[in-house]
């Protein structure tokens, strides 16, 4: 069954692969659906507990423990449960080829919903990126899409995922982007806006727009408001330090959870419930408050207290997600910049002359300045609060505070909220345009094909001394049927105390290697090597992740460089002798080479020839010469030129020639 549905997705593979985005879509839509309602159902477990126990506005002091220690429990089991699930997925696509988990699909809502439904302080919106592109891989892969088309529908998932939460597709799909890929490659736009706005669709039918966060529109009431909004700027990029710093802290390894790790969701559990319990409009999401606070309706609120709530709410999303359990960042930060907004608004107020002060206009330009700061994503916060609102009132006071609160941000913590828990697991993602060139370089015309492989039964010793024998670093190793299981370097080596008789490459060998496939950009592979600190990848086949082809090494990707460089440069020698043939005034010229002259004996390439001017071809005797660089010239050579009317009077004063030297016969001929 799947080979034959690998079949027709070769056969069709556009249409095929457009309807797939459309099933991420529905799948991710579903999955967003099924979070909403699995956290209500939690929540109306904790309501039932409290009715029977009759504790009140103490239940979270046991639900909360309760619950970060189960979704704690499964996130042993399954590590990439814990925390948001953004940055796994970021993972998965730098460097596992698209490889997202299929039970992250259903395994992440249930955690998310034991986290946030019980009371802990998290958001559901990164869960759902998870879940949808966990649907997004698993789809790719079952299909037998190629690495470059699954990476395609897991951003697709993961964009219809923020498309779900907000019934915002635009957003979803620039999260995707932005966020995920950390480019805006246009071979991926149309899977990822076909599945954000199916998502956003299937969501918003099945739970409706009462449970999905909206916002009232909002005007600047005075030009003069906008410094207040710079200020609002550089207060979020401040909040958003302290809340990058609070939740690396909480990551941080301590000796006693460490020896005793099931004190980890216990001990910051009960913080969380302590918090929660003292103010309980940070409990779960926040979203409720965030919700009032964006529509105006709690300006009775001293501004002390919306900074302590965003304290508060800061301190309690660090110990929920410090405890390892499943939840979010992006709602947090939501609530925490509307506070600030709000507070900003309630401050400025008593002395601001200019304007009536809209402490809803503030929160809505918080959310989008806060969010930006921590996710260091401008153009997803200010188009989510555009979809949010339907309205443009906000415009300028948008971009100008989101813009300022990325920039300084970036200053003061280089890490975003999603790129820590990647640096925390030695990955870095490189994402700059200088890998651009090796985009159009697949790792199929540059690897060393047929590579040496090492035997799992080989020992350590033998091992190295095949390494030194074929002068390598490291070196694949492959079962007795000969699939790739895994790779061993001379790190791995010395890592176990050196060269050994006793230990085996199938005891120090790195397990499931990250590889690339022949179809795969150089720029991928390389972005892929420095994200893992590593020298090598093996090349697998598309359709055979355990067949190896192939490596890719460090001095490969110098060779790729040269390649792609060598084909920009032609391109762009051709894109010039086309825009000079285009030129009305062109013409074909001819001269020869006298003795004496100072091209006489030289290489074309040596000769200053005038800019605007092409050889086209050389005649000696009765023989015609194609000029190449090395083609070496002789006197009475006869040369044909082509260029302006003016190169034939230059190449003549440079040959130190005179025009008698030109040929009479033929010497010109004009373009038509």
């Amino acid at each position: 069954m799947k080979t034959r549905i690998q079949a027709i997705v070769r056969r069709q593979t556009t249409t095929v692969f457009i309807a797939l985005a459309l099933v991420v879509g529905l799948a991710a839509g579903l999955g967003g659906a099924a979070l909403i309602e699995s956290i209500a159902v939690v929540g109306d477990l904790v309501a039932w507990l409290d009715g029977a126990l009759g504790w009140g506005r103490f239940i979270p002091l046991l639900t909360v423990p309760i619950g970060l220690t189960a979704a704690w429990a499964l996130s042993q089991r399954f590590p990439e449960l814990r925390g948001s699930g953004v940055p796994a997925v970021t993972a998965g696509l730098t460097v596992r080829s698209g490889y997202v988990p299929t039970r992250a699909s259903y395994l992440k809502i249930l955690a998310t919903a034991l986290t946030v439904g019980s009371g802990g302080s998290a958001g559901r919106e990164g869960p759902t990126v998870m879940v949808g592109a966990a649907v997004g891989s698993s789809i790719g892969r079952y299909s037998g899409m190629g690495e470059d088309q699954v990476r395609s529908l897991v951003a697709a998932g993961a964009g219809a995922g923020i498309g779900a939460s907000f019934n915002a597709p635009i957003a979803g799909m620039l999260f995707a982007m932005e966020v995920i890929l950390g480019n805006f490659a246009i071979r991926h736009l149309n899977a990822v806006v076909i599945a954000s706005v199916t998502a956003a669709v299937t969501t918003r039918s099945i739970v409706g727009e009462a449970r999905i966060l909206s916002v009232i529109p909002h005007r600047v009431g005075d030009p003069t408001e906008l410094v207040l909004y710079t200020a609002l700027g550089l207060a979020a990029a401040g909040a958003g330090f302290v809340f990058l710093r609070a939740f690396d802290s909480v990551h941080a390894p301590i000796k006693q959870f460490d020896q005793r790790p099931w004190l980890r969701p216990l001990v910051l559990g009960s913080v969380v419930a302590i918090i929660v319990t003292i103010e309980p409009r940070i409990l779960g999401t926040g979203q409720a408050f965030t919700q009032e606070l964006v529509d105006g309706g709690v300006v009775e609120a001293a501004w002390w207290v919306l900074l302590a709530l965003a304290g508060l709410k800061t301190l309690a999303t660090a110990g929920t997600l410090g405890s390892q359990a499943s939840g979010g960042h992006f709602m947090p930060a939501l609530f925490i910049g509307s506070c600030l907004g709000a507070a900003l608004a309630k401050i400025a107020a008593p002395v601001w002359g200019f304007s009536e002060l809209d402490p809803g206009a503030f929160a809505v330009v918080g959310m989008a300045a806060m969010f930006a700061a921590v996710a260091r994503a401008p153009l997803t916060s200010i188009l989510i609060v555009f979809e949010l609102t339907g309205d443009y009132g906000l415009v300028l006071p948008l971009m100008l505070a989101t813009s300022v609160a990325t920039v300084v941000a970036d200053r003061i913590h280089k890490e975003s909220v999603y790129t820590i828990p990647l640096v925390r697991r030695g990955i870095r993602l490189l994402r700059t345009s200088d890998v651009d060139l090796l985009d159009t370089v697949m790792v199929g015309e540059v690897m060393t094909p047929k590579s040496d492989l090492l035997t799992l039964s080989m020992t350590t010793r033998e091992a190295e001394a095949e390494l030194d024998r074929h002068r390598h670093h490291g070196l694949p190793v492959a079962d007795d049927d000969g699939r790739l299981v895994g790779i061993l370097t001379i790190s791995d080596i010395m890592r176990t105390g050196g060269p050994s008789d006793d230990l085996t490459t199938a005891d120090v060998m790195t397990p499931r290697p990250v590889t690339v496939t022949p179809e795969t950009p150089v720029s991928l592979a390389v972005e892929r090597m420095a994200s893992l600190g590593v020298g090598r990848l093996p090349v697998v086949s598309e359709t055979d992740p355990t067949k190896l082809v192939g490596m890719f090494r460090r001095e490969t990707a110098v060779k790729a460089y040269h390649h792609a460089l060598a084909d920009v440069t032609e391109t762009e020698l051709r894109q010039k002798r086309q825009r000079i043939w285009a030129r009305p005034d062109t013409e074909f010229f001819e001269f020869h080479i006298p003795a004496g002259s100072m091209a006489d004996g030289r290489p074309v390439k040596e000769v200053h020839w005038p800019a605007g001017c092409t050889l086209v071809a050389i005649r000696r005797g009765r023989a015609v010469l194609v000029p190449e660089g090395d083609t070496q010239l002789l006197a009475d050579d006869i040369v044909t030129g082509f260029g302006a009317p003016g190169a034939r009077s230059q190449v003549l004063e440079r040959l130190r020639a005179t025009s008698d030297d030109t040929v009479e016969t033929g010497q010109t001929v004009p373009i038509d």
